[in-house]
């Protein structure tokens, strides 16, 4: 059975709480092998390593604030991401980055949160896990002056255009993808850029329990998405590159495996 490593999947949430261990179940049961659970604020950070201490040669995480929640950015709470961050299972800062299409937060609370992640990033060695929408070129200014510093960064769940996608390749960024390219609505373009992504930059994610693949037969109810629907994303994602399915699971496991510093199951 090929394997994947679902880069991308916000396990805390709600959605999850009457069936948690059945969810991992099913993933395990579909290939997947590992996860990296998102952080996405100060609170999710704790409860994402509380997570992975279950299962903790299989669980992973990230550290950090989404910048939805930026404008809470503060001394303190960069010393409490920092102490976090020490965990043996937190293998990215993150979820960090800029969202100009909702502005939850004031764009330049944004940027000083992003800043101040990147930092800490840079600090620890550790890569960094981004958020981008409608703010692709000021993220790549930003990143500018970090990226040498950087041990890696990942743009996940990418659903831009090509003129966001190159300038990020040619900082030497990952990709992470999601079902979006499952959506004949609003993701077809993302068919005809996916072959770009070379090997060894390319990795693959859910967004669980967002972004249900819409291809997927039957629906799921409630539509909620799961860490096992992965094998749907990848054979949209697959047949879009030309590659087997094979061919996919190798490159985007080892890969994850590397940027993330997984151990082999």
């Amino acid at each position: 059975m090929p394997e994947w490593i679902d880069i991308g999947v916000n396990l805390t949430d709600a959605a999850f709480d009457n069936d948690r261990e059945a969810v991992l179940e099913r993933a395990w049961q579909a290939g997947v092998s590992q996860m990296v659970l998102t952080a996405t604020s100060l609170a999710v950070s704790h409860q994402v390593q509380s997570l992975c201490s279950e299962n903790p040669d299989r669980l992973f995480c990230t550290a950090g604030v989404h910048p939805h929640q930026a404008s809470q950015w503060s001394t303190a709470l960069a010393a409490e991401i920092r102490l976090l961050a020490a965990a043996k299972c937190v293998r990215a800062i993150g979820e960090c980055g800029l969202d100009y299409n909702r502005d939850f937060s004031p764009r330049p609370m944004q940027i000083k949160a992003l800043e101040a992640q990147l930092e800490l990033a840079t600090e620890l060695q550790l890569p960094v896990f981004l958020h981008e929408r409608d703010a692709s070129a000021v993220l790549v200014e930003v990143l500018r002056d970090y990226r040498d510093r950087l041990p890696g960064a990942v743009v996940h769940c990418f659903t831009a255009d090509r003129e966001a996608l190159y300038p990020y390749l040619d900082l030497d960024l990952h990709i992470g993808i999601t079902g979006w390219i499952c959506d004949e609505r609003r993701g077809s373009h993302l068919h005809g850029l996916v072959a770009d992504i070379p090997a060894g930059r390319l990795m693959i994610e859910t967004d669980a329990p967002w972004l249900v693949p819409r291809t997927l037969r039957p629906k799921p109810k409630k539509g909620r998405n799961e860490p096992a629907f992965i094998t749907e994303v990848a054979t949209t994602l697959a047949q879009c590159r030309n590659e087997s399915i094979e061919q996919l699971s190798v490159h985007t496991s080892a890969t994850a495996r590397r940027f993330f510093q997984l151990p082999p199951v």
